[in-house]
């Protein structure tokens, strides 16, 4: 399995894909609920397959993803060879999980208690793989508003 199966909420709101997935490989509503009863390893690993189809799919349209704490943000662009990374540290009493202070950043992007660094490099494994581990590890699917909004401001 390349990156994890997909939760039960997951499955439940993709139900359909998920039937045509297993129309597609000539496997209706009775027998998978045969499969599921009689050989459940081969019903895991059909959720796996079809778990990869759809992480590969929503991956590889991922354009930016970004991660806040209380007193960071990590903005990434991702494009198709390598990232690009805006890191925001806050060194005052500011918490930007609060709406309060991500306003006030957004605001005051040039205060003194504000550094800003960026850089760039090329992905060391699959593109996907490396997006993948930052959403395991917190990060959002974004639309690249705040990644952009900072770019410009530094460049």
């Amino acid at each position: 399995m390349k990156y994890r199966q997909l939760t039960k909420e997951q499955f439940e709101s993709l139900h359909e894909e998920f039937a045509r997935f297993l129309a597609s490989q000539s496997i209706d509503a009775k027998e998978w609920n045969q499969i599921k009863a009689e050989k459940p390893a081969v019903a895991e690993e059909e959720m796996n397959i079809f778990s990869d189809v759809v992480w590969d799919d929503v991956l590889t349209k991922v354009k930016y993803v970004e991660h806040f704490s209380k007193t960071s943000a990590n903005l990434f662009k991702c494009d198709e060879e390598e990232i690009h990374r805006i890191a925001i540290k806050i060194n005052w009493n500011i918490n930007l999980l609060e709406q309060k202070g991500f306003e006030w950043l957004m605001q005051n992007p040039m205060d003194n208690s504000v550094e800003i660094f960026k850089g760039s490099k090329p992905y060391n494994n699959e593109r996907n793989t490396e997006i993948f581990d930052l959403i395991e590890k917190g990060s959002s699917i974004s639309q690249g508003e705040i990644f952009e909004y900072f770019n410009q401001l530094i460049s």
